[in-house]
Formats: structure tokens, sequence, C-alpha cells
């Protein structure tokens, strides 16, 4: 009993529910090969392809835990990729690992920026989180379509398709890039007292200021860190396919998101969080979207087929759908068979009412 009632135990369930339908369902889903000198399969590629999300979500993350929202996540990527890719576009040399460099720290900077901007409405002008990050999320990706001149740019350079498409020791070198990021965010938020303040803001952000805490600097630095991220996920995904599509870059993601996220245990009301509940969260999103994938699920249907899978995961999770069980289980356990004596409080005068009847 102790185990189910681990904050992880029921997303770890889910994915290893999902892995082994797969299995079951394809024997070859986790077969692993290595070819030269690099390995392949769908393992392997679930692990590339959770970068991006995996990043958003981290970011998503902290920002939840401080009892807020970010739905401009998507906006973000679209525009991260825009500035890195036309900055590579421009360039005489896009070949060239430093005209590259500069791409991916412009666009990491200005992803900053854009982050702040939304810890500013949230934080210091008091506006709803879901109302000020829904103006960049309409707003971003218009910008996004100026900087790109409304055309989708490609370009053809071998240092930013490394990024998302290279190998480093055996592995993907994006799986590398959010392993790095999963490990600084919980070092930062578990190995000091930053995350115990998070905590506190999410949980009670006027009692937090009331005992000294700097709440408008955390969820302000929240922000800044959910549009860092997503700028870095949207060169990824840029870089994945070479090219800045404004339109489609990023296109729900802030939704998934804020899916993984919950399945990872984190409330939406703010307070407590699991950094390692959201790294699971993703991976089995990305393991759904697969799956949906595998059994031919066609792309205008597998929304209502992820809806349904989540809403069964989701449930399985709720504390209250746990206590529901338990209150059945308790009452089963209390009804008395038929032929059996009752048992509890009255049974003595029950006992003894059948006594004088027979008599």
């Amino acid at each position: 009993m102790t185990l189910l009632k681990h904050r992880l135990f029921w997303p770890v369930a889910a994915l290893v529910t999902l892995v082994v339908v797969n299995v079951i369902a394809n024997p070859n889903f986790a077969k692993v090969t290595m070819r030269d000198g690099d390995l392949y399969g769908n393992p392997v590629t679930i692990l590339r392809e959770s970068a991006p999300l995996m990043l958003v979500a981290l970011g998503m993350t902290l920002v939840i835990a401080t009892r807020g929202i970010d739905l401009s996540v998507g906006a973000v990527m679209a525009v991260s990729g825009a500035v890195s890719l036309t900055i590579i576009a421009d360039s005489p040399d896009p070949g060239s690992l430093g005209t590259v460099t500069v791409a991916i720290v412009v666009a990491v900077l200005v992803a900053l920026v854009l982050g702040a901007w939304n810890g500013f409405l949230v934080s210091v002008l008091g506006i709803q989180p879901i109302i000020a990050t829904l103006v960049l999320m309409l707003a971003g990706r218009g910008v996004a379509l100026l900087i790109t001149g409304g055309a989708i740019t490609t370009v053809t350079s071998a240092p930013y398709k490394f990024l998302s498409n290279g190998y480093l020791i055996l592995l993907p070198v994006a799986f590398f890039i959010w392993v790095a990021v999963v490990a600084i965010v919980a070092l930062v938020e578990r190995r000091t007292a930053l995350g115990m303040l998070t905590e506190s803001v999410g949980i009670n952000p006027e009692a937090s200021r009331l005992a000294g805490v700097r709440s408008r600097g955390i969820i302000w630095a929240a922000y800044m860190v959910s549009g860092l991220l997503a700028g870095v996920a949207g060169i990824i995904n840029a870089s994945n396919t070479m090219a800045a599509d404004s339109n489609n870059a990023g296109y729900l993601i802030e939704l998934y998101a804020i899916l993984a996220v919950v399945l990872g245990g984190t409330s939406l009301m703010g307070g407590k969080f699991s950094i390692a509940g959201t790294v699971i969260g993703v991976l089995t999103v990305t393991t759904l979207d697969k799956t949906i994938q595998f059994f031919g699920v066609p792309p205008a249907q597998s929304p209502v087929f992820f809806a349904v899978v989540v809403v069964i995961v989701v449930l399985v999770q709720s504390p209250r759908v746990h206590a529901w069980g338990r209150a059945a289980s308790a009452r089963m356990r209390r009804t008395p068979s038929s032929g059996e004596p009752p048992t509890g409080p009255g049974a003595a005068s029950a006992a003894k009412k059948h006594e004088e009847v027979a008599a």
C-alpha cells in the first residue's frame, strides 16, 4: 500500500503499461540496433523526440508551481526558431560554427526577454497568468511571421542540424541536452532553498510575502526560465526540420506540456511539484503519440484517442477516485453475507431481539 501511495507510482505505471502494450502488439518495438557506432530504434527515437516537449514542460512545471500558467511557449518556440534560422540564412557562411553559435545565442536571449515580459505582466502588473500569456500566444506567431517575412525560411547548415539529428556517445545530442537541463533544474530547485520558496509562493503567495519571501521575484524568474527553455526547444525543433515554419512550430505544445506536468503528479493549483514526475509525464505523452501512430489512427482522429487515454490515466491517478474506491471497499467488507450473524455496534441488540422473537 505504501508503494501505491507514492506520487510517482501511477505515472510510472502508465508509462510501463504503454510500453507493454506496444511490445505485445509489436515485439520489435523495444528493439535497439547499432549502425555506424550509434544506437537506433523506437526507444532511442522517443528519447530524441521528447527533447522539445521536455524543455517546455520543465519550464511549465516551475510556472505551475507558482500557481501560474504559460500559454505562450509555443509562440516563443516559433519566434526562437525564426530568429535563429533568419540569422543563419542571412549569413554569408551558413555552415560556419561561429554563425550558428551567434544565431543560437541571439534566439535564446530573445526568448528570455519574452519570458521576462510575461513575468513582468504577472508579477509586477498583477495580470492573471492566463490572460498575460495569452497576449504573447496570439502576438508571438505574428512576430515570428514578421521576422521571416511571412515565408518558411529554410537553411542548410550541418552544425545547426547536429543539435537535433547528431549523435554523441551512441545516443542523440538532443537527449543529452534535455538530460543536462533536467539535471540543472533539479540541482537548483532541490539542492537549494529555491524549490521550497517556489512551493511556498504557490501554496499561499500572500503568506509567503508576509513571511519575507520575495514572491514577485520568484514568479518573475519562473516565467523567465519558461521562456528560456521554450527558446531552446524552438531551436531544437527548427534544427530537426531545418525550416522556420511560424504557423506550425510548437503548435499546441503548451497543452501537451500542461498535460505532461499534470500526468507527472503536479497540481494545477500550485505548490508541490515534481521534476521527476514531469520527466515521466513527457515520456508517457511521447510514447502515447508513438502508440497512436503505430495503431494507424488517422491524424484527424488521434486527438480523440489521445484524450480518452489521458482521461483514463488522470482518473486512475485522482486522489478522490482512490478515496471512493477505498470507501466502496470498506462498505463491502462491512456488509454481512447471507447466513452470517450481523457484526458491528448494533449486533448485540439485534441478536437479543432475534432470541426474544424466537422464544
